[in-house]
């Protein structure tokens, strides 16, 4: 039996964080989603996700910080970044958090779907 693929969406708009739940929902992913970055550390502290997707300018923490703790906890799980502002993150912080890829605010669903169809094959294998 395959086991299905945990994925965390954050974002502190809940209308984002719908639109990312309707892009997703046919993929046959276990969607969970946090609208702060300070839940979403609590939720990766006790549950294991197979990738997370987290926007980059929230309250608090960014997504990029948010992404390199994520490296830390979950080594294994895979980093997406989505954003309305890419010119701000720049190739040395994506780096540095060991971000897999960042992706552009409006998303098209086909890239979103298969960036991280992509990137969590590669995580499988």
């Amino acid at each position: 039996m395959t086991r299905v693929a945990r994925v965390l969406l954050v974002d502190d708009e809940e209308r984002i964080l719908g639109a990312l739940r309707r892009s997703l929902r046919r993929e046959g992913y276990e969607l969970v989603t946090a609208q702060t970055p300070r839940e979403a550390l609590a939720k990766l502290e006790v549950e294991d996700f197979d990738a997370v997707l987290s926007d980059h300018k929230m309250p608090g923490m960014t997504g990029v910080e948010l992404l390199a703790r994520v490296a830390r906890l979950q080594p294994n799980t895979a980093r997406l970044l989505i954003t309305g502002w890419a010119q701000a993150v720049s190739p040395g912080d994506k780096d540095a958090a060991t971000i897999d890829a960042v992706l552009p605010k409006p998303w098209e669903d086909a890239e979103l779907k298969d960036t991280l169809r992509k990137l969590l094959a590669a995580r499988a294998s």
